[in-house]
């Protein structure tokens, strides 16, 4: 048995123990066999040496963490006491350093994972990325974000954000309002995103003006697209022909991010996805790159990681 004191002088400990000794629990339950207690800013941990190491390293990982990310969520600390998050963070070390833009009141929006952050680098270094993987993995988020650091560095004229208008189990037809009222539901995560990047009156301003269009993927048809950071979300709803129809309206100075999930295909039974089949038969090409994110990219609630391996463990049963 062995007994460490470690002082945490460089964080506040109202900030380094959490709201109501969050992480303090965290650490405990990760480390069972430890008894751990805190007074002030020390921390003590008594229990096998092995474990002590292990805790001294984490601690150290979190020290460092909570010193570069200081809008690192209860969500992030548990993640990086687990491990899932660890090997990710400490492989990228300008990870801190990545700010795409600084949101609504102040809110500090950059890649929180390893993948985003090759998702930003794609994007830097190609003019059309594919960007594919579960729900929750900041695909979409991570896209819009740079899509609004380019307008706001004067690099595109417009952002477009586009979707495929498919039913999820409801039907279209059935919804009230007329043709803008039942399509917006389907816009609205790319409504949401943009008004957590940018204030509210500035974001009407270029929804009156043009310079953010939010629309349906059928709406592009025939539009040639300069000088613009293009967003396709939900690709996986695309059929082959839609899929073609987009990636063609490229035109100079511009920008495409194609986002999809092939575990959430909504498409009708006789109709096919045409997103994986985009991926293989253009990844080769000169300027078109591919991310592939997965469940360890997960950054909605925790328990999401968990429902996502539920249901791919289901599917491999099969």
């Amino acid at each position: 048995m062995t007994e460490k004191s470690i002082r945490v002088e460089a964080i506040n400990p109202s900030v380094f123990f959490g709201t109501e000794n969050k992480n303090l629990k965290f650490l405990q339950k990760r480390f069972p066999k430890l008894k751990l207690t805190s007074r002030g800013d020390e921390i003590k941990a008594s229990g096998p040496d092995e474990q002590i190491q292990a805790f001294e390293q984490k601690l150290a990982e979190l020290i460092k963490q909570l010193l570069n990310n200081p809008g690192i969520t209860d969500g992030d600390v548990e993640n990086i006491l687990e491990g899932e998050s660890t090997p990710k963070i400490q492989e990228e070390k300008d990870l801190s350093k990545g700010v795409l833009v600084y949101g609504n009141r102040g809110k500090i929006i950059k890649p929180r994972t390893l993948n985003q952050q090759s998702l930003v680098a794609a994007v830097e270094k190609h003019d059309v990325v594919f960007a594919v993987g579960p729900a929750g993995t900041g695909k979409t988020y991570t896209a819009v974000a740079l899509a609004v650091r380019a307008l706001k560095r004067k690099e595109v004229k417009k952002i477009i954000l586009a979707r495929p208008a498919v039913e999820a189990g409801e039907s279209l037809g059935f919804l009230p309002g007329d043709l803008k009222e039942k399509i917006d539901p389907y816009l609205r995560p790319l409504y949401d995103s943009l008004l957590d990047m940018m204030p509210a009156d500035k974001y009407l301003k270029y929804i009156d003006n043009g310079t953010v269009e939010v629309i349906p993927l059928a709406f592009m048809r025939g539009r040639t697209l300069d000088n613009c950071f293009v967003i396709l979300d939900e690709a996986q709803n695309a059929t082959e022909t839609q899929l073609k129809m987009f990636l063609t309206r490229m035109g100079p100075n511009a920008k495409m991010v194609v986002t999809g999930d092939m575990s959430q295909v909504d498409l009708p039974r006789n109709q096919q996805s045409g997103l994986q089949g985009a991926i293989h038969m253009l990844k080769k090409i000169r300027g078109i790159a591919v991310v592939e994110l997965s469940v360890l990219d997960v950054v909605r609630h925790k328990i999401v990681k968990e429902i996502i391996k539920a249901y791919d463990g289901k599917q491999s049963q099969r």
